[in-house]
């Protein structure tokens, strides 16, 4: 039976699970399962830790009533920050302390790893994935086989400020759960990053697509950091697809790399605050050739 939705928050899957009535007040009643894998959707870095807290407790809770019933040893142990079950994941820091990019690969087959290590104490590792929009390509398709075929052991939050630069396949595989203030730029964000990669594979096969992809740049260089920022995302999963063998167009694996590592690039310029008119007119310039 679907959950009551509440004003600030959003629940939004084919099974609807859980009763929510705000971002500190998310329960599991008697009887509603809780699924292997949410995506934690928030403008505000507060509500998504909030939020992924109590998702992380309920997981583990041991209550035969509500969850999380913030009494048992699991969730005490939860909210305390101490549960060895509890393994986040957020961009690493570099040799100078600054908080990278990306979180890449290597990080997400760490937690493929040792999601085949049993728990230390609980039913099951909640694996929490802070900043997920900043995967890569190859960190979203490593990520996307746990999800696939998940371990018994193992569930996964992922907190993002905006899902729509998560891969489509990645986001089909989760419950979304987020406030009701981001749904409508989510939608238009979504919207505007299915058009860009149609143009994008369109400019991949030629026949006039480069000059229609630059005039939508032009047209869009007005657009917030947060639309542009799903565009390459967009473009970035098309990339991988092709790699994959699986795009709708065909590149050399050589040239989706050097396309990639441009997407990437400009998308850190975005969450520099840099304009978007800027980044459009990076890409126009670096990459025009096939």
């Amino acid at each position: 039976m679907p959950c009551p939705r509440a004003s600030e928050w959003l629940l939004t899957s084919a099974e609807e699970n859980c009763t929510i009535k705000g971002m500190d007040k998310l329960v599991f009643r008697p009887g509603e399962r809780v699924s292997h894998a949410y995506i934690v959707a928030s403008a505000s870095e507060e509500a998504r830790r909030g939020t992924a807290l109590r998702l992380a407790a309920a997981m583990l809770c041991e209550s035969s009533g509500d969850r999380p019933c913030g009494d048992c040893r699991h969730c005490r142990k939860v909210f305390s920050g101490i549960h060895p079950d509890v393994v986040s994941v957020a961009p690493a820091l570099d040799d100078k302390g600054r908080k990278r990019r990306e979180i890449l690969v290597e990080q997400v087959r760490f937690i493929s790893a040792d999601a085949q290590v049993m728990p230390n104490e609980a039913r099951v590792k909640v694996y929490v994935i802070h900043d997920a929009e900043r995967m890569n390509a190859a960190a979203q398709n490593a990520l996307l086989k746990l999800l696939e075929e998940p371990p018994a052991s193992a569930a996964f939050i992922l907190c993002a400020s905006n899902p729509a630069l998560l891969l489509p396949t990645v986001r089909s595989r989760c419950v979304l759960l987020r406030q009701n203030a981001d749904e409508a730029g989510d939608e238009q964000a979504a919207a505007d990053a299915q058009e860009y990669r149609d143009g994008f594979v369109a400019w991949i096969d030629g026949d006039g697509g480069r000059a229609r992809l630059l005039a939508w740049e032009f047209a869009h260089e007005d657009m917030d950091g947060r639309r542009a920022s799903a565009m390459l995302a967009a473009a970035r999963g098309e990339l991988a697809d092709i790699l994959r063998g699986e795009g709708r167009a065909q590149l050399p694996p050589r040239r989706c790399v050097e396309l990639d590592e441009l997407f990437a690039k400009c998308s850190a310029m975005l969450r520099l605050n840099t304009g978007v008119r800027h980044v459009f007119g990076l890409i126009a310039v670096c990459g025009v050739r096939k």
